[in-house]
Protein backbone atom coordinates (compact mmCIF):
# COMPACT_ATOMS: atom_id res chain seq x y z
CA UNK A 1 0.00 0.00 0.00
CA UNK A 2 1.46 3.37 -1.09
CA UNK A 3 1.51 6.27 1.41
CA UNK A 4 -1.05 8.04 0.07
CA UNK A 5 -3.37 4.96 0.08
CA UNK A 6 -2.36 4.65 3.50
CA UNK A 7 -3.44 7.91 4.07
CA UNK A 8 -7.15 8.01 2.02
CA UNK A 9 -8.11 5.01 4.26
CA UNK A 10 -6.95 7.09 7.78
CA UNK A 11 -8.53 9.81 6.54
CA UNK A 12 -11.90 8.04 5.55
CA UNK A 13 -11.97 5.93 8.61
CA UNK A 14 -11.83 8.91 10.91
CA UNK A 15 -14.50 11.20 8.82
CA UNK A 16 -16.64 8.12 8.85
CA UNK A 17 -15.77 7.26 12.39
CA UNK A 18 -17.38 11.22 13.41
CA UNK A 19 -19.85 11.35 10.35
CA UNK A 20 -22.90 13.16 11.74
CA UNK A 21 -26.07 12.90 9.07
CA UNK A 22 -27.90 15.84 10.89
CA UNK A 23 -25.12 18.08 10.47
CA UNK A 24 -24.21 17.32 6.74
CA UNK A 25 -27.40 18.26 5.36
CA UNK A 26 -27.34 21.86 6.70
CA UNK A 27 -23.97 22.48 6.29
CA UNK A 28 -24.00 21.48 2.69
CA UNK A 29 -27.32 24.06 2.10
CA UNK A 30 -24.46 26.87 3.75
CA UNK A 31 -22.50 26.28 1.47
CA UNK A 32 -24.50 25.79 -1.48
CA UNK A 33 -23.25 22.83 -2.78
CA UNK A 34 -24.50 19.40 -4.49
CA UNK A 35 -21.31 17.99 -2.55
CA UNK A 36 -21.59 15.35 -0.14
CA UNK A 37 -20.74 16.16 4.11
CA UNK A 38 -20.05 13.95 6.78
CA UNK A 39 -21.31 16.26 8.84
CA UNK A 40 -17.90 16.57 10.64
CA UNK A 41 -16.90 20.27 12.03
CA UNK A 42 -13.94 22.20 12.35
CA UNK A 43 -12.62 21.65 15.44
CA UNK A 44 -12.81 17.45 14.65
CA UNK A 45 -11.61 18.28 11.47
CA UNK A 46 -8.59 20.15 13.02
CA UNK A 47 -8.09 17.12 15.22
CA UNK A 48 -8.06 14.72 12.13
CA UNK A 49 -5.56 17.47 10.55
CA UNK A 50 -2.79 17.15 13.26
CA UNK A 51 -2.99 13.61 13.49
CA UNK A 52 -1.99 13.62 9.39
CA UNK A 53 0.78 15.85 9.82
CA UNK A 54 2.60 13.76 12.54
CA UNK A 55 1.84 10.08 10.88
CA UNK A 56 2.02 11.27 6.81
CA UNK A 57 4.67 14.02 6.59
CA UNK A 58 6.50 13.75 2.74
CA UNK A 59 9.60 12.88 2.33
CA UNK A 60 9.57 14.90 -0.82
CA UNK A 61 8.11 17.44 -3.15
CA UNK A 62 6.35 14.51 -5.52
CA UNK A 63 4.84 12.75 -2.09
CA UNK A 64 3.70 16.17 -1.34
CA UNK A 65 1.78 16.67 -4.35
CA UNK A 66 0.72 13.00 -4.18
CA UNK A 67 -0.54 13.09 -1.18
CA UNK A 68 -2.43 16.67 -1.32
CA UNK A 69 -4.25 15.02 -4.71
CA UNK A 70 -5.34 11.77 -3.59
CA UNK A 71 -7.18 14.19 -0.45
CA UNK A 72 -8.74 16.50 -2.94
CA UNK A 73 -9.47 14.05 -5.41
CA UNK A 74 -12.50 12.29 -2.84
CA UNK A 75 -15.83 12.54 -3.03
CA UNK A 76 -17.18 14.80 0.26
CA UNK A 77 -16.11 18.52 0.98
CA UNK A 78 -14.28 17.31 4.66
CA UNK A 79 -11.69 15.62 2.64
CA UNK A 80 -11.13 18.59 0.44
CA UNK A 81 -10.50 20.68 3.48
CA UNK A 82 -8.28 18.56 4.69
CA UNK A 83 -6.19 18.55 1.19
CA UNK A 84 -6.11 22.07 1.76
CA UNK A 85 -4.49 21.99 5.42
CA UNK A 86 -2.15 19.00 4.11
CA UNK A 87 -0.76 21.40 1.67
CA UNK A 88 -0.48 24.00 3.93
CA UNK A 89 1.10 22.01 6.86
CA UNK A 90 4.40 21.42 5.45
CA UNK A 91 5.74 25.26 3.87
CA UNK A 92 8.88 23.74 2.87
CA UNK A 93 7.01 22.22 0.12
CA UNK A 94 5.02 25.06 -0.97
CA UNK A 95 6.56 26.33 -3.82
CA UNK A 96 6.30 27.98 -7.33
CA UNK A 97 6.77 24.36 -8.60
CA UNK A 98 3.43 23.67 -6.87
CA UNK A 99 1.59 26.87 -8.15
CA UNK A 100 -0.37 24.53 -10.86
CA UNK A 101 -1.00 22.71 -8.13
CA UNK A 102 -2.53 25.41 -6.19
CA UNK A 103 -4.63 26.88 -9.73
CA UNK A 104 -5.72 23.09 -10.13
CA UNK A 105 -7.67 23.71 -6.50
CA UNK A 106 -9.04 26.86 -6.90
CA UNK A 107 -10.60 25.94 -10.38
CA UNK A 108 -11.69 22.97 -9.26
CA UNK A 109 -12.78 24.04 -5.76
CA UNK A 110 -14.47 27.22 -7.45
CA UNK A 111 -16.17 28.06 -4.03
CA UNK A 112 -15.01 30.87 -1.41
CA UNK A 113 -14.89 27.85 1.10
CA UNK A 114 -12.14 26.28 -0.80
CA UNK A 115 -10.34 28.97 -2.71
CA UNK A 116 -10.12 31.48 -0.25
CA UNK A 117 -7.79 28.95 1.62
CA UNK A 118 -5.58 28.34 -1.07
CA UNK A 119 -5.41 31.92 -2.45
CA UNK A 120 -4.74 33.73 0.95
CA UNK A 121 -2.37 31.34 3.42
CA UNK A 122 -0.87 28.94 0.76
CA UNK A 123 -0.64 31.32 -2.69
CA UNK A 124 0.37 34.34 -0.91
CA UNK A 125 3.31 31.74 1.05
CA UNK A 126 4.90 31.35 -2.51
CA UNK A 127 4.44 35.17 -3.60
CA UNK A 128 6.80 36.24 -0.58
CA UNK A 129 9.49 33.46 -1.04
CA UNK A 130 8.81 33.85 -5.24
CA UNK A 131 7.99 37.32 -6.11
CA UNK A 132 9.50 37.93 -9.64
CA UNK A 133 8.35 34.59 -10.69
CA UNK A 134 5.09 34.69 -9.59
CA UNK A 135 4.50 37.95 -11.42
CA UNK A 136 3.19 36.74 -14.40
CA UNK A 137 0.96 34.41 -13.05
CA UNK A 138 -0.73 37.09 -11.36
CA UNK A 139 -1.02 39.02 -14.06
CA UNK A 140 -2.65 35.79 -16.21
CA UNK A 141 -4.74 34.97 -12.89
CA UNK A 142 -6.09 38.49 -12.81
CA UNK A 143 -7.33 38.68 -16.58
CA UNK A 144 -8.69 35.30 -16.44
CA UNK A 145 -12.55 34.50 -17.31
CA UNK A 146 -12.58 31.71 -14.14
CA UNK A 147 -13.55 34.41 -12.03
CA UNK A 148 -12.15 32.55 -8.80
CA UNK A 149 -8.91 32.76 -10.49
CA UNK A 150 -9.26 36.61 -10.74
CA UNK A 151 -10.55 36.64 -6.56
CA UNK A 152 -7.46 34.46 -5.74
CA UNK A 153 -4.97 37.48 -7.86
CA UNK A 154 -6.37 39.20 -5.31
CA UNK A 155 -6.70 38.30 -1.87
CA UNK A 156 -3.38 36.64 -2.16
CA UNK A 157 -1.81 39.84 -1.02
CA UNK A 158 -3.44 39.72 2.10
CA UNK A 159 -1.08 38.78 5.35
CA UNK A 160 2.01 40.27 3.54
CA UNK A 161 1.73 43.61 5.88
CA UNK A 162 4.92 46.15 4.92
CA UNK A 163 5.83 43.28 2.42
CA UNK A 164 2.86 44.18 0.27
CA UNK A 165 3.14 45.05 -3.12
CA UNK A 166 1.25 47.86 -2.73
CA UNK A 167 1.75 48.88 -6.68
CA UNK A 168 0.49 45.38 -7.82
CA UNK A 169 -2.42 45.31 -5.57
CA UNK A 170 -3.98 48.47 -6.68
CA UNK A 171 -3.65 48.17 -10.03
CA UNK A 172 -5.53 44.90 -9.53
CA UNK A 173 -8.12 46.07 -7.87
CA UNK A 174 -8.36 49.12 -10.16
CA UNK A 175 -8.35 46.62 -13.00
CA UNK A 176 -11.53 44.63 -11.60
CA UNK A 177 -12.91 47.64 -10.04
CA UNK A 178 -16.13 47.79 -12.48
CA UNK A 179 -17.12 44.34 -12.20
CA UNK A 180 -20.61 43.02 -11.02
CA UNK A 181 -19.74 40.04 -9.36
CA UNK A 182 -19.74 39.76 -5.47
CA UNK A 183 -16.86 37.78 -4.64
CA UNK A 184 -14.73 40.21 -6.87
CA UNK A 185 -16.26 43.58 -5.23
CA UNK A 186 -15.64 41.55 -1.54
CA UNK A 187 -12.43 40.30 -2.38
CA UNK A 188 -11.43 44.04 -3.23
CA UNK A 189 -12.77 45.39 -0.20
CA UNK A 190 -10.77 43.06 1.80
CA UNK A 191 -7.90 42.93 0.13
CA UNK A 192 -7.53 47.03 0.65
CA UNK A 193 -9.26 46.78 4.24
CA UNK A 194 -6.22 44.49 5.15
CA UNK A 195 -4.03 46.63 3.72
CA UNK A 196 -5.15 49.57 5.71
CA UNK A 197 -4.12 47.79 8.90
CA UNK A 198 -0.64 48.34 7.85
CA UNK A 199 -0.60 51.29 5.43
CA UNK A 200 -3.74 53.27 6.49
CA UNK A 201 -2.71 56.41 4.09
CA UNK A 202 -2.01 54.66 1.31
CA UNK A 203 -5.49 53.35 1.48
CA UNK A 204 -6.81 56.66 2.26
CA UNK A 205 -5.31 58.26 -0.53
CA UNK A 206 -6.71 55.32 -3.16
CA UNK A 207 -10.17 55.73 -1.96
CA UNK A 208 -9.99 59.46 -2.57
CA UNK A 209 -8.78 59.39 -5.93
CA UNK A 210 -10.29 56.04 -6.93
CA UNK A 211 -13.68 55.74 -4.82
CA UNK A 212 -16.20 56.58 -7.00
CA UNK A 213 -14.77 53.88 -9.80
CA UNK A 214 -15.19 51.16 -6.86
CA UNK A 215 -18.72 49.40 -6.29
CA UNK A 216 -20.21 50.90 -3.05
CA UNK A 217 -19.38 47.18 -1.53
CA UNK A 218 -15.54 47.24 -1.84
CA UNK A 219 -15.62 51.34 -1.25
CA UNK A 220 -17.47 50.02 2.01
CA UNK A 221 -15.11 47.39 2.60
CA UNK A 222 -11.86 48.78 2.37
CA UNK A 223 -13.16 52.27 4.88
CA UNK A 224 -14.42 50.09 7.38
CA UNK A 225 -11.59 50.66 9.63
CA UNK A 226 -9.99 53.82 8.68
Amino acid sequence: MTDAQSLVEFVQSELRALADPARAKPMAAYMKTDMPFYGVPKPERVTISREIKRRFPPGNASRYRQNVLALWNLPHREEKYLAIGYARQFPNFVEFAQIDLYERLIVEGAWWDLVDEVASPIVSRVILNHRQQMRPVLERWIDNPVMWLRRAAIICHNGHKQETDWTQLSDFCLRRAEETEFFIRKAIGWALREYARTNPDAVRTFLRIHGQQLSSLSYREAAKHL
